[in-house]
């Protein structure tokens, strides 16, 4: 292993790592008033549920670190989830919301099973409310995806939604920000299936990104926005020929704290335990994702 792949792997081992510790941060709340966010605190288990999966799919972590990921995964299914009982309640609070159903979808990915839930999935799927809900362009790219590999036909074809995302048109890179970054990675996950298919990414886009995410990953490195320089990183490890800068790496993996979380921004957060947890599991999530599409993509190609 190169000092290169081992810098990229480590990132990952650490965080998984401290993530597995913390996993009882991965939380419902139950009497949560609908109106306010019961469905809230369902999206941190679905991106944990996204993570493993890439991270068993590629095979590239150690077996202590698959152990951990194996032990958060069983962990968020039946201790938060209830078997999946948790995501059946949340779709009756809410019938028109598609959050049950995107949450669910890697976990089945991944073997688990909820047929009460699978049959309120088609069942709303068959309802105008479905297709007409009012979400962001890359949002309804990643349904439109998502139905597809459940088995449903895409409420909109992911040609026609990815040319209404800002990525799709291919605007003047210098204007990119923070809401436009995020959007930015997320049309290329969900048209790479999470780095699983590069193919999948139009070879117009692929060469935008290959002229302009050098530049992008330069600013947020000197702005210090480790969660979004992490989603990047994951953007370039999902290019046909990714790039894999050590410099910026090494830049990345310096913002890790020392027990293995990631801070979303600048220097560590302080304050309630739990408030600290929601601050840090999405920006160490990413270093998790980001770690093992490129230890995988380096190790790809020292074999080539």
């Amino acid at each position: 292993m190169t000092t290169a792949t081992r810098l990229f792997h480590d990132v990952g081992q650490q965080a998984v790592a401290w993530l597995h510790t913390h996993r009882d941060g991965f939380r419902l709340e139950p009497d949560a008033d609908p109106e306010t966010g019961f469905l809230e605190r369902f999206k941190p288990v679905g991106e944990l549920a996204l993570i493993c999966k890439v991270l068993f799919r590629e095979g590239v972590s150690g077996s202590r670190e698959s152990a951990m990921a194996r032990a958060l995964i069983d962990h968020a299914w039946r201790e938060v989830l209830d078997g999946g009982r948790m995501l059946v309640r949340a779709q009756r609070t809410e019938p028109a919301s598609p959050v049950p159903f995107e949450v669910y979808l890697p976990f089945r990915e991944l073997g688990y099973s909820q047929p009460e839930l699978e049959q309120a999935v088609r069942l709303n799927h068959r309802l105008a409310s479905w297709a007409a809900l009012e979400v962001t362009p890359v949002r309804r790219l990643g349904l439109s995806r998502f139905e597809q590999r459940f088995g449903l036909e895409a409420s909109l074809d992911p040609a026609q939604a990815l040319r209404r995302t800002w990525l799709g048109r291919r605007p003047e890179p210098w204007t990119v920000e923070g809401h436009t970054g995020y959007a930015i990675t997320h049309t290329v996950f969900h048209l790479t299936d999470w780095g699983e298919r590069p193919e999948g990414l139009p070879g117009e886009l692929a060469g935008y990104l290959d002229d302009w995410l050098p530049v992008w990953l330069d600013d947020w490195l000197d702005l210090g926005r480790w969660d979004l320089l992490g989603e990047l990183l994951v953007v370039d490890a999902c290019l046909p020929r990714p790039a894999l800068d050590e410099r910026i790496w090494e830049g990345f993996a310096a913002a890790q704290l020392p027990d293995g979380s990631m801070p979303a921004v600048g220097e560590a957060p302080t304050g309630d335990p739990q408030d600290v947890f929601d601050m840090l599991y999405h920006p160490t999530l990413v270093a998790a994702f980001a770690s093992v599409l490129a230890t995988s993509r380096s190790l790809d190609r020292l074999s080539g």
